[in-house]
């Protein structure tokens, strides 16, 4: 048995007795990838904060009770009086000792009812973070999705690099048997035949470097799953389909569709609308708050004065108030918070414009890139055919006689030409459409809402 893939703290089981096709090396990725964790507790801590924000709309319910003793004096002066009685003056005194004993209990309720906006502000921004975490957390699903299928078909592309380089070796093998076949029977020199010798050996380099770049790209595929290069790990040969969403429709409707899908410009537009719920709250500052106040309980009062018996008693106490709150002068804090809130908002709608633009500008190049690896397809297919039949006809010629080394050559080399050109025009299609599906946001798209398009 093979590793298990283990890395870190996450657990993945790979068989190395299964050939993994794609949807399953995502499953593996997501699986493994600390980062969907990670974008996974942030959008749930985003979701706190929006119940936090509106716990501010309800009253403020508290019970207390207290109970306690106390062993005070009063002083008492003893005075003089005359010679006439304005006359008072001070000639000693004493003090008079008390004790008492309290104990209550008491249900108070503050409830806040209107503060023009702020908490309804609070709510907002808090609200619209959480649209932040969640597509966020979309976005890392999409780029993780991104990744392993771009490895993938690199992989699969190096696999083909590997089969094209074979082939071009046993063409190489076989025309210096023929050169080989030739000298034997007295029709080609020495010369022609050390230089297929030399053509073979060429070959056998290429087709190690292919497998050493072949190696490579299990290793990338292997870091984007999220597993040890170590591991030993099957993958199954990339579909013929072109993968990817829709791409029938025009290159404006593609960009319409990034600009109200892409993951990246939906949580900007949400900072947007956060920031200016955060310009409402600093302006809310402004203005008075209004709560209202009760509170219901008992008390009880026992006092004793010099030793004598406690007297007292037990009674209900409640009352209920009105407030108004207004700040006059904090040390220009609020207009501090103002200027900061309205320099946010103003970032927050640069940066969406400036991605809005940019995305536009990816879209435009991937799809170019796609249709124009498209319309190199049948080129490529005929120039593969077409080499191909000039090896088979100028191989068949040189064995009997009829052609020259050179030709052969020649052929051989526009054949593994032809070959690389075929494989790397089929990996264009297959990573241009990846790119232009992720471009758009067509990889695990979320539901589509409000449109960044029309925002400035």
């Amino acid at each position: 048995m093979g590793h298990d893939g283990r890395r870190g703290n996450m657990q993945v089981e790979i068989n190395p007795d299964t050939v993994y096709d794609l949807p399953e090396l995502i499953d593996i990725a997501e699986r493994s990838n600390p980062e969907a964790r990670t974008a996974w507790e942030r959008a749930r801590q985003a979701a706190g904060a929006v119940g936090l924000t509106e716990s501010a709309y309800y009253p403020y319910l508290v019970a207390s009770a207290a109970a306690g003793y106390e062993h005070a004096f009063i002083p008492f002066p003893q005075l003089h009086v005359g010679p006439n009685l304005t006359d008072v003056t001070i000639t000693g005194g004493g003090t008079l000792a008390t004790t008492a004993a309290a104990e209550g209990a008491a249900l108070n309720v503050k409830w806040l009812l209107f503060d023009f906006g702020e908490r309804k502000a609070t709510a907002t921004a808090a609200k619209e973070r959480l649209m932040m975490a969640n597509v966020g957390f979309n976005a890392v699903h999409q780029r993780i999705i991104f990744e392993v299928t771009r490895r993938y078909y690199g992989f699969d592309a190096a696999r083909e690099k590997v089969a094209a380089a074979e082939s071009s070796l046993r063409a190489a093998d076989t025309v210096a048997k023929a050169a080989r076949a030739r000298l034997e029977h007295g029709l080609a020199t020495k010369p022609e035949t050390l230089q297929a010798e030399q053509q073979t050996a060429q070959a056998s380099f290429e087709l190690e470097a292919a497998r050493g770049a072949l190696g490579d790209a299990l290793v990338a595929l292997a870091e984007s799953l999220g597993i040890l290069p170590t591991t030993q790990l099957q993958v199954a040969k990339a579909s013929e389909k072109t993968p990817g969403g829709n791409f029938d429709d025009s290159l404006d409707a593609m960009i319409d569709r990034a600009l109200s899908q892409r993951p990246d410009l939906v949580a900007k537009l949400a900072n947007v609308l956060a920031s200016r719920a955060g310009v409402q709250k600093a302006r809310a500052g402004y203005y008075p708050k209004v709560a209202v106040g009760a509170n219901v309980g008992f008390s009880e009062l026992d006092v004793s004065i010099k030793n004598s018996p406690y007297f007292g008693g037990i009674e209900p106490v409640y009352g209920v108030g009105l407030s108004v709150e207004l700040p006059i002068f904090d040390g220009f804090a609020r207009a501090k918070k103002l200027s900061i809130a309205l320099s946010e908002l103003e970032a927050a709608e640069s940066e969406l414009a400036g991605s809005r633009d940019a995305v536009v500008r990816e879209v435009w190049k991937a799809y170019t890139d796609f249709k124009t690896a498209l319309h190199k397809e049948p080129s490529a297919t005929r120039l593969l055919s077409a080499a191909q039949s000039a090896f088979d006809e100028s191989l068949a010629a040189y064995r009997q006689g009829l052609g020259t080394y050179v030709d052969v050559v020649n052929a051989q080399r526009s054949l593994a030409v032809a070959q690389s050109v075929m494989v790397d025009t089929h990996s264009a299609i297959f990573t241009g459409a990846i790119v232009l599906a992720y471009s758009i946001g067509d990889l695990a798209r979320p539901t589509p809402g409000r449109s960044p398009v029309r925002q400035r």
